[in-house]
């Protein structure tokens, strides 16, 4: 795989950048469950993303060796995207922060949270620093 130079010397800092650029993530998502498909398919299931943006996420990709771009020379050029080895790699690796991400979406707000939260409420507003007595009176 060929990760562009990161400027920490990282190699995970290099991928997470490609990963993180838009588009990316549903690209390589639509070519993990199609297989090998043809750009204005991948255009087709991506409402709202220009050609351009396509085209640079694609050549990124690639770039990357992430994705395997295979052109025939038809006319007009028949040209499919299909994911590489590595690409293959990085999905399995997606599916399981996907299923984390699910995991934690459907999670309750942990207690601890919660309380931290009523305190700093507290603190905010001044609760906490009236008398307990003054609490319960009503007026």
């Amino acid at each position: 795989m060929k990760l562009p130079p990161s400027s920490f010397g990282c190699p995970l800092d290099s991928l997470l950048r490609i990963l993180s650029g838009p588009w990316t993530i549903y690209i390589l998502c639509r070519l993990h469950k199609n297989g090998e498909t043809r750009f204005g398919e991948l255009k087709r299931q991506m409402p709202g993303i220009s050609s351009k943006m396509l085209t640079e996420r694609l050549r990124t990709l690639e770039g990357a060796e992430i994705i395997y771009r295979h052109q025939e020379p038809t006319v007009p050029p028949k040209v499919t995207y299909e994911l590489t080895t590595e690409g293959r790699e990085l999905t399995n690796i997606l599916d399981q922060i996907n299923t984390l991400a699910y995991q934690w979406q459907d999670q309750e707000p942990k207690k601890a949270n919660t309380n931290r939260q009523v305190k700093e409420a507290k603190r905010r507003t001044g609760i906490s620093k009236a008398p307990v007595s003054l609490l319960n009176k009503r007026g």
